[in-house]
């Protein structure tokens, strides 16, 4: 999921979680609607595609926006719990989410926060702890920080079955099985029943060095 967040006054935009196949589309909206990209932010370091983030900031002059302990290069702007950032009217905060990667984190603006992976809707839980530099036991820990986060805003996800509508934290608090659990144990045995049906993440050993070294490989499998 890439969600695209405008400034209606400035026509100043940013993408959260760009994807590099599909850079020409974003490309194409943005110069459709007379917008002006302003940053490309990466929730957390992904395994699973390759970001559009540094191709897009190379292209356009934009800011790459990641959280400060990232391993990713070519990010121009690094974040913690201290950072905002203004975009016109809109402003951005950044909350550390670790567990799903090191580097998770979750962007709140204006009644909205994106999650990544740290956070899915309703039955889908949360992401998966069994990639590189993910944590069970910090996936775990790290979901207290929702509660700083009113129960009306509204939860954009890194991952959603098609069709599946945005809902609001409290509607995750009462739907989503993570948000129920009451132990870590619970927790932990959920994560591996989840990671065992899931499989191997196929586009990792393609994706994942691309997002750290800020390159596009020679070939992408699931494109040429």
């Amino acid at each position: 999921m890439t969600y695209l967040v405008v400034c209606d006054e400035t026509k100043k935009a940013t993408l959260v979680d760009p994807v590099w196949d599909n850079l020409s589309d974003y490309i194409s909206l943005l110069e459709t609607a007379g917008l002006d990209l302003e940053y490309t932010m990466a929730t957390h370091t992904h395994a699973d595609h390759i970001t559009g983030c540094f191709t897009l900031a190379e292209m356009t002059g934009c800011e790459y926006v990641m959280w400060n302990n990232t391993p990713s290069l070519g990010v121009t702007i690094y974040v913690d719990e201290e950072t905002s950032i203004s975009m016109g009217e809109i402003e951005f905060h950044f909350h550390h989410a670790p567990g799903h990667t090191g580097d998770s984190m979750i962007i709140e603006c204006n009644g909205y926060i994106f999650t990544g992976d740290f956070l899915f809707t309703g039955d889908g839980g949360v992401g998966r702890d069994d990639l590189p530099s993910g944590r069970t036991h910090m996936h775990w820990q790290a979901l207290d920080v929702l509660e700083r986060f009113s129960g009306d805003v509204l939860v954009c996800t890194g991952h959603a079955p098609p069709e599946t509508e945005m809902q609001t934290l409290e509607w995750n608090r009462v739907n989503n099985p993570v948000l129920k659990m009451e132990t870590y144990e619970e927790y932990a045995n959920w994560q591996d029943e989840i990671s065992n049906k899931l499989g191997d993440v196929s586009k990792i050993k393609t994706a994942l060095p691309a997002n750290i070294f800020a390159e596009i490989p020679t070939e992408i499998p699931w494109i040429d």
